[in-house]
């Protein structure tokens, strides 16, 4: 299996041969273009001189002689003969005169233009660069100036300095080899950090963080990484706690139920103790009933996806609906339920969710209010939202648990809670509808004077 950082080793070598390539080409070109092109400029503009000499006539001896004088203080050969095919007795090499000056190259050289030809000579080992001038009179060909001379090869060009070359582009290689080296370590350790932690979190350690030590890309993956794993730590720690808190909830009515139910099939109560049995009985059951259906209405608010569908609701009939439903439940304790409601708010909202809004936060206005009191349900219209409240002059909250009394299972008096069947999941519940209505939950209380609950919903736009 490939690693990144053999697939970005890779990807230099791949550069490289690339980059060595296109030297090579560009070397080529280089010779091409300055080497052999620079010489044939001047080996023309040295003939173009020496067809000076020549004043016209026929080629003489005297002419030829001083020609070639020049091959002694220059490194460019130059013949000058009458006749083409003499030349096979001044050059060391074989010329075939068909293919030197055929009737293209005749007419070329009647016109009074250069020949330039280039071609590998065996008896140099290299390729030889020849230019050809005419000596022409009145439209005669008397004679021909022929100049060669053998080019260099490319490795010649730098015979010299090719070992120092060499060694340069070795020492490079192995100093540029070492801080690739050191840069991809560098660069790689974040990633080899991150893979570790990754591979701590899969085995369910979720304490597993990456230090940070950049803000690049890779920076930015490993905050975005911790941020992940301390939600996944946080949400790990909930589930636990949650699922700690419901085996110790259940734990109770269950041993309740286990053993009366016990102490009545094996006839270890009196008859008289039997019907109280019974109903502690119905009742840890109907606890543990009220504990599961709220359980589940918590997964389902938490597990929604779609957000909730709203339209517009009448908010008056809705807490009126509520009350009637609750009005007997009330009547036990002798509470007696006003309401202060505007006829005319209406808000978006879905109903059913909306009545378990109210249903909660009046049930628990009831369950905690002392008997004969009073509770009010109020609303009110505050810029574009609905503000509703619901006032009892119950036994209170103490100041330090108010910022937890929306957290799940949370109690203020336990033993209370569960003896009036409370399951510390009604005010969380309630918080997280209010929240899917874009609404605000507040709550307001003290000790043996009173609670207040305050909700705000959007209204519906006009």
């Amino acid at each position: 299996m490939k690693t990144f950082g053999s697939k970005i080793w890779a990807l230099i070598l791949c550069f490289l041969i690339l980059t060595i390539a296109f030297m090579y080409l560009f070397t080529d070109f280089l010779y091409d273009q300055l080497y052999v092109e620079d010489s044939e400029r001047s080996m023309i503009e040295i003939g173009e001189k020496l067809q000076t000499i020549y004043k016209g006539g026929e080629v003489t001896d005297e002419l030829i002689v001083k020609i070639e004088d020049y091959n002694s203080y220059s490194n460019i050969n130059v013949f000058a003969v009458r006749n083409p095919r003499e030349l096979s007795a001044c050059v060391p090499f074989d010329i075939d005169y068909d293919s030197l000056i055929g009737p293209d190259e005749r007419h070329k050289l009647l016109a009074g233009e250069a020949i330039t030809k280039i071609g590998y000579e065996e008896r140099f080992g290299r390729q030889i660069i020849s230019v050809i001038l005419p000596f022409t009179d009145e439209n005669r060909l008397e004679g021909i100036l022929y100049l060669y001379y053998p080019l260099a090869k490319i490795s010649e060009l730098a015979n010299k300095e090719v070992v120092l070359l060499i060694a340069g582009a070795f020492v490079f290689i192995l100093i540029a080899g070492y801080f690739v080296f050191k840069g991809l370590r560098h660069i790689m350790r974040p990633l080899h950090l991150l893979q570790e932690a990754v591979e701590q979190m899969s085995k369910g350690d979720y304490s597993a963080r990456v230090a940070v030590a950049s803000k690049d890309e890779i920076g930015q993956l490993s905050n975005a990484f911790n941020r992940m794993a301390e939600a996944i730590q946080h949400e790990d720690e909930v589930q636990k706690t949650f699922l700690a808190t419901v085996s110790h909830e259940l734990r109770t009515p269950i041993s309740y139920v286990k053993g009366y139910s016990e102490a009545i099939q094996n006839s270890f109560l009196e008859e008289d103790k039997k019907d109280e049995a019974i109903a502690l009985i119905a009742r840890e059951a109907n606890r543990m009933e009220r504990l599961t259906n709220e359980l589940l209405q918590l997964v389902r608010i938490d597990n929604e996806l779609q957000e909730v569908v709203l339209y517009p609701i009448v908010l008056a009939e809705t807490i009126r609906d509520v009350t009637n439903l609750l009005a007997a439940e009330a009547l036990k304790k002798e509470i007696t339920l006003n309401t202060r409601l505007d006829e005319e708010l209406i808000v978006e909202a879905d109903e059913e969710k909306l009545k378990q809004v109210f249903i909660n936060l009046i049930e628990n206005a009831i369950r905690y209010s002392n008997d004969g009191t009073c509770i009010t349900i109020e609303t009110s219209k505050v810029g574009k939202f609905a503000r509703i409240q619901v006032i009892d002059k119950g036994i209170g909250i103490p100041a330090a648990d108010l910022p937890k009394i929306t957290e799940r299972f949370y109690r203020v008096n336990k033993a209370r809670s569960r003896a009036d069947g409370g399951s510390g999941l009604g005010l969380s519940i309630v918080d997280k509808l209010v929240r899917q209505h874009f609404g605000q939950l507040t709550i307001e209380s003290e000790l043996e004077k009173g609670t207040t609950v305050t909700v705000q919903l959007p209204l519906m736009e006009e």
